[in-house]
């Protein structure tokens, strides 16, 4: 019996490869967005304490120095949060751009398969024919040598 060779399988292989490897680089994008959104969510939890203690330090006592003070942390944690707040959209557009890479990889990836496939099917329907041809070739030589006796 004949044996499948699907011609472009260094294509399909390649592929399968590029497909991985697309995965992995989105898995790391998506890593470091995660720890940008994580460093972006402490500064808000400072900014958060730093306000709680403005609160505080109004019912207490009216000490300005520390009031001035706390008054910089907050606009100082305002400013790193915006800073923060776009290196985060800046990973998310990376994120988003490996996304669509690992889209495509995927896409010509279910291409090569499906190519395999109908190469595959075409394979079986030539050998079903040539399986076919010999049993007809077959049938015609027994029935040629019944006739003749």
């Amino acid at each position: 019996m004949a044996k499948f060779i699907y011609r472009m399988q260094n294509i399909l292989n390649l592929d399968e490869k590029l497909e991985e490897q697309a995965k992995m680089e989105y898995a790391t994008q998506q890593m470091l967005l995660n720890e940008e959104e994580e460093k972006e969510q402490q500064l808000k939890d400072r900014r958060t304490s730093y306000e709680e203690e403005a609160r505080r330090l109004r019912e207490e006592s009216l000490n300005v120095r520390d009031m001035i003070v706390n008054a910089n942390a907050i606009n100082v944690m305002d400013q790193l949060i915006v800073d923060q707040h776009g290196v985060v959209e800046r990973e998310e557009e990376k994120l988003e751009q490996k996304r669509s890479v690992l889209e495509e990889a995927m896409k010509d990836r279910k291409t090569q398969e499906k190519l395999k496939e109908k190469a595959f099917d075409e394979f079986k329907m030539e050998l079903a024919m040539e399986e076919s041809k010999q049993i007809d070739q077959l049938t015609s030589y027994t029935f040629g040598k019944k006739k003749t006796k």
